[in-house]
């Protein structure tokens, strides 16, 4: 029996050495009948694709690698426009050499004084009398204002920065006007 017969085919057209025209029809009919087998194990009969091609592509080429020196000799070679700025300090680190800036000469120009206001010597003065008349100490006295001792000693050393709200306190507890006159 020959090579054929088990697929219920003859051994017409087999070459000696050569793929002959018998196993090529060989091979169609093994692949119809795989068909058939998976068709009647499912029910419906010969599978079709219903997928669409799927195309695959490349992402367009990002803003640096247009600039890439592959890409512009790639479009010099392909004779499409190219562009050339120069920029006016590439390379260079004049920026940061040169003189004075517009900024600089700006803040060089300024005379005004730019410091905070501090507690006058009047106030401070008048701070510590009224706590010694009271016989507080620092400590007590902020506590009795709800604040600390830090800001008490730096109002009498004149180092802290005028709040209103903090020198109300210290009137009403001592019992006295510490701003403007007595």
């Amino acid at each position: 029996m020959g090579r054929g017969a088990e697929f219920g085919g003859s051994d017409v057209g087999v070459g000696v050495g050569g793929v002959g025209a018998g196993e090529k029809w060989r091979g169609e009919r093994k692949s119809e009948l795989a068909r058939a087998k998976i068709g009647s194990m499912s029910g419906t009969g010969p599978f079709t694709q219903d997928w669409e091609p799927v195309v695959i592509r490349k992402k367009a080429p990002t803003a640096a690698a247009k600039k890439d020196e592959k890409a512009v000799n790639a479009a010099r070679r392909s004779g499409a426009e190219i562009e050339t700025v120069k920029k006016s300090n590439a390379g260079t680190n004049k920026a940061a050499s040169s003189g004075t800036s517009l900024n600089t000469r700006k803040l060089d120009d300024e005379t005004e004084n730019l410091s905070h206001e501090r507690v006058s010597t009047e106030l401070k003065k008048n701070i510590m009398q009224a706590r010694l008349a009271k016989k507080l100490t620092q400590a007590q006295l902020a506590q009795l204002i709800n604040e600390k001792p830090q800001i008490i000693q730096d109002y009498e050393t004149g180092k802290a920065i005028p709040n209103q709200q903090i020198i109300t306190k210290l009137e009403r507890v001592l019992g006295t006007k510490l701003r403007g006159k007595k």
